[in-house]
């Protein structure tokens, strides 16, 4: 089967009793850093939390009756997983699903909680697909596969319906890519709508299988690095989804690990977006000047919001001392009142909040009359930092200041 207009077309029809029509809005807030008119297309407000129950859903609802009584089963690092499962268990059907020992947990229970069985296997997808049809073999259940499969692929494509419904002027689509499946749909859907689009892809550069395929005109398989871009941590693309790659991606970039990370961030701080990796990495994109195309209006695909909340946690606290904007020092205070007090007024006068504070209560080289105080503080910006400094060296304190 060809993967056409058409075909998505069908799948608009055939999802849209479930798919909600996601938002689309544009960010003035990116576009101002980043120079483009740049639009947010919010997949994470997708149900399940990502695009790709529109697929999933797209290719259970094509299934015959004689699939459906055999059950499905499906490999994923999460979110195809979800929508598998949403899927089958609105159909009535049993669900197996083959997850990463390192999928986060938030996916895992919540696979499990729309009804699939979950086991789980290997570090990335791959590992798990291969486990996935060991158990197919066994059970003769339908395979769902996440992203080579035309019917998946279309699913996908009613992004592209929604976005130029809304924005058609569109000038470029950014789009995460893993195995192809999501950017195979978009790019088909686009380009037969308005062949002068751009449609750029976005890969961890880690694991850029998808890149060092086109660059070598063939598929290949890289190392299985695991990236903060969980979703699209795949190391072979689909054959199926590479020639529609070849045939309408104009480019692939990639980000690295660390600019994912302040993608993440910067969704949360500015978007008032929740985004994991393969989501935020459209904008990590556009945050680090990969996409040259200024003065052009860019759809930013945020594909999913499926993060484990104590991932959350680390890059925010990752990021805010990268930026200068949680700081630690050491502070000798002489034992006398009022001193103490006059370091904490310091703080919240230029804008500090106090998350930490330590007394040293080991013998000062200065006597007893002397104490080390280590203060760790939030700012909003570096420069509220600076001034603290400043402010409390001029006052005579003696200031060390500790790495985080």
């Amino acid at each position: 089967m060809e993967l056409n207009l058409n075909k998505i077309k069908q799948a608009k029809k055939n999802i849209e009793s479930v798919a909600r029509k996601t938002p689309l809005f544009y960010s003035s807030t990116f576009s101002k850093v980043s120079g483009y008119e740049v639009y947010l297309k919010c997949e994470d407000k997708q149900k399940t939390g990502s695009f790709k129950l529109r697929g999933a859903y797209n290719k259970i609802v094509s299934l015959s009756e004689e699939e459906r009584n055999k059950g499905v089963i499906a490999s994923s690092a999460g979110n195809h997983a979800q929508g598998v499962a949403y899927g089958a268990t609105a159909f009535g059907i049993k669900s197996t699903i083959v997850m990463p020992n390192t999928a986060p947990q938030a996916k895992v229970k919540a696979t499990k909680g729309y009804g699939a069985e979950v086991v789980q296997f290997g570090e990335v997808y791959d590992e798990c697909y291969g486990k996935a049809l060991e158990l197919q073999e066994k059970t003769g259940a339908t395979f769902v596969h996440p992203f080579n499969d035309v019917d998946v692929m279309a699913g996908q494509g009613t992004i592209a319906l929604e976005i130029l419904e809304e924005l058609p002027d569109a000038d470029a689509i950014l789009v995460p890519i893993g195995g192809g499946g999501l950017i195979s749909g978009i790019a088909t859907a686009a380009k037969s709508i308005n062949p002068d689009i751009k449609i750029i892809g976005i890969q961890p550069n880690i694991i850029a299988s998808t890149k060092a395929s086109l660059e070598k005109g063939e598929i290949v398989t890289v190392p299985g690095a695991k990236s903060l871009a969980d979703g699209i941590s795949v190391k072979t693309p689909g054959d199926k989804t590479f020639e529609y790659i070849k045939k309408y991606v104009d480019e692939v970039v990639t980000v690295s690990e660390d600019e994912i990370a302040y993608g993440i961030f910067q969704l949360m701080e500015r978007g008032k977006l929740v985004a994991e990796g393969a989501g935020a990495s459209t904008i990590a994109a556009l945050l680090a000047n990969k996409i040259n195309i200024k003065g052009k209006k860019v759809v930013s695909v945020i594909s999913g919001g499926n993060i484990d909340i104590a991932m959350i946690s680390k890059i925010i606290s990752r990021e805010l001392i990268l930026l200068k904007r949680r700081i630690r020092f050491t502070v000798e205070l002489k034992d006398r009142v009022g001193e103490f007090e006059d370091v904490m007024g310091n703080i919240v006068s230029v804008g500090g909040n106090i998350v930490k504070v330590r007394q040293d209560t080991n013998w000062n080289e200065k006597g007893l009359d002397f104490a080390s105080v280590t203060f760790e503080i939030e700012l909003q910006t570096e420069e509220q930092g600076n001034e603290l400094m400043n402010i409390l060296k001029n006052k005579g304190y003696n200031i060390k200041s500790d790495s985080l």
